[in-house]
């Protein structure tokens, strides 16, 4: 297949990436890609559905892996799983040689390891330049569900209308299970049994880049998990500190002991993301050097400056986060600059992602989430329209139509868009600019099925 028919086959199936932003699969697709990197990191505390999928559907995978790599003319195709998912790259290995030069590398069982420019690096040994794109490189990056997504595009021309989610932390029966497109958060924990809990907080993603959501809060293309914890558990507290009293905390607090800088992964590579010197700059109201806070939006609000390397508490991803977005807000345009030299100390940097886990309190929830088969079903879903990357869609029905699953239910913006479609029969009950809302008739649920 050629590159300008998969990139507009991904666009008609609404086929993003499968968790972060959502970016739009087909936008990554360029002739400057010469190394695609199949991410199967998987580096957030908790997170296997990634795994999971890859080795219960290695073949589908690879093979949708191999007909992106053809239609871009890559010259390297490369596997990258972290070590210790063994069943995983026993699969991988069990097809590898049906793919030619396709590469499996093996990465350590370290976060974020399945950060773009982190993965790029481990992977091929180049540095994406801060503000760049991994097609800087000549590397494109894709996550294992959304090759298999593409898989089922190509193959049966199926669009994109659920979402594999994990399913842990206070619950009776962790597990990973196929949820339909906007269907609530609430709906799709009560899955997994019982909540363990009194008044649980429900986590959307990860603990470290994930967030606090209400429980009818939607499940979306790029929703990877939802973790039930309790209101005191210290990564909730974390994310609901207020971050002007953060401010405050860190002039009286932050002893300038550059922890924060030291294990930032970004600044390892080179990147001049400083986290204490924003520190320092943010508490005195310090702007002589205005480059510090520019240099914000070279981060790529993994957390450990504040989840894992901060002694004092302090919470430099969260207020970096703030100016980056003020910034944005204010129209300063990301920049692009040379990376300085890599860090000779990188390697003796890295954080062991079982020790993040006892650092955040979340060993007691680190139980097997196994993967079952099968689509559960929706009595009604309200399917978002706008991505996190802020790519959306406009509604193509109206209240009071009827839709099948499958069909589409809203169409591309502009060409970085991507259509959206109906993940359960049913009828229309409202269609705006932010969502549609769909309503199932039993009878049609039941032969949606």
């Amino acid at each position: 297949m050629e590159t300008a028919q998969l990139s507009e086959l991904m666009k008609e199936c609404g086929i993003t990436g499968a968790g972060g932003a959502g970016f739009p699969a087909h936008m990554k697709l360029c002739r400057r890609v010469k190394t695609i990197i199949l991410n199967c990191a998987e580096c957030e505390p908790l997170f296997c559905l990634h795994r999971q999928l890859l080795q219960s559907r290695a073949y589908e995978v690879l093979s949708a892996f191999y007909e992106l790599g053809t239609a871009l003319g890559a010259k390297r195709m490369i596997v990258a799983i972290r070590k210790s998912f063994r069943a995983a790259a026993d699969a991988v290995q069990e097809y590898l040689g049906l793919y030619g030069e396709m590469e499996l590398k093996l990465l350590e069982d370290v976060y974020p390891a399945g950060d773009e420019v982190v993965l790029i690096y481990e992977a091929t040994g180049e540095i994406v330049p801060p503000g760049g794109l991994p097609a800087d490189v000549g590397a494109a990056v894709f996550n294992v569900e959304t090759v298999y997504n593409l898989y089922r595009a190509v193959t049966y021309h199926e669009p994109v209308t659920d979402k594999l989610v994990m399913i842990g932390g206070e619950i009776e029966h962790p597990m990973t299970i196929r949820i339909p497109l906007g269907m609530s958060v609430r709906e799709a924990a009560a899955f997994a049994g019982r909540i363990l809990v009194e008044d649980p907080v429900y986590l959307i993603g990860g603990a470290m880049m994930g967030r606090p959501a209400g429980a009818d809060e939607v499940v979306t293309r790029t929703t990877n998990a939802i973790i039930v914890l309790p209101q005191n558990h210290p990564v909730i507290m974390k994310k609901r500190k207020n971050t002007g009293i953060d401010l405050k905390r860190t002039a009286a607090a932050c002893c300038q002991c550059s922890m924060c800088t030291d294990l930032c992964p970004r600044n390892l590579l080179g990147h001049p993301i400083d986290p204490a010197r924003f520190m320092l700059a943010a508490a005195c109201k310090d702007v002589r050097k205005p480059d510090i806070f520019i240099h914000t939006m070279f981060c790529s609000s993994c957390g450990l400056c504040e989840m894992y390397s901060c002694p004092q508490g302090l919470s430099p991803g969260t207020l970096i986060t703030e100016y980056k977005n003020r910034l944005q807000e204010a129209g300063i345009p990301l920049r692009k600059e040379t990376a300085g030299p890599l860090n000779p100390a990188r390697e003796y940097r890295k954080v062991p992602i079982l020790r993040l886990a006892a650092r955040i309190g979340l060993m007691p929830y680190l139980k097997k989430a196994p993967l079952i088969e099968g689509r559960v079903k929706a009595e009604r879903v309200r399917i978002p329209l706008r991505e996190e990357s802020g790519i959306f869609a406009r509604p193509a029905v109206k209240a009071g139509d009827f839709a099948k699953r499958g069909q589409v239910i809203g169409v591309p913006a502009d060409e970085r868009s991507t259509a959206v479609h109906a993940s359960i029969s049913g009828r229309i009950l409202e269609a705006n600019d932010r969502f549609v809302m769909i309503e199932a008739v039993r009878k049609d649920v039941q032969a949606d099925e």
